[in-house]
């Protein structure tokens, strides 16, 4: 039997869900100049730009965005390919959805070769029952599933058009 798609999040809800995260993110850091997004790579790092362009235009904060993509079949051998030293910085991770929190814990551990100010996690869609000990800081929407769903963000090129249980 085919499971059916059940509509989370419309483009609109989306919209919403981003403006006051990005709040929320000022909100925790007003006393910052610069911070850094970390995306992973495909959704977060749409997210993390999403982000970083209302945090610009609703904050005086300068805010890089970073892509960061995690091999699931190594994922012990990610480094950071950046140019700027993160020490003493403030980074927020930011991923389209946490499942068990396995690949935001690949991703910290990379991050985390440098000597951090803060460091923050932003997710979307945050399902809570993760198996590693990983907390997001910044939540747009939290959702109570079975381990047999499957939450999808739907994406055109650089637009995010819906959240699907599928």
């Amino acid at each position: 039997m085919k499971k059916k798609r059940v509509l989370i999040l419309d483009k609109e809800r989306i919209a919403h869900k981003l403006c006051r995260m990005a709040y929320e993110i000022w909100e925790h850091n007003s006393d910052e100049k610069e911070i850094f997004l970390i995306g992973i790579m495909k959704g977060g790092k749409i997210l993390a730009d999403k982000l970083s362009a209302i945090i610009e235009d609703i904050s005086p904060l300068k805010v890089q965005t970073i892509p960061f993509r995690v091999n699931k079949k190594e994922p012990l051998t990610h480094t950071l390919d950046i140019k700027e030293d993160l020490t003493g910085r403030t980074v927020i991770l930011v991923d389209d959805v946490v499942n068990s929190g396995k690949t935001i814990m690949y991703a910290m551990r990379a991050i985390l070769s440098y000597d951090l100010k803060k460091l923050m996690v932003a997710v979307l869609v945050d399902r809570k029952h993760k198996s590693f000990p990983v907390y997001s800081d910044i939540v747009g929407h939290s959702l109570a599933t079975t381990l047999q769903d499957h939450i999808e963000m739907e994406t055109e090129g650089n637009e995010i058009i819906a959240v699907y249980l599928e």
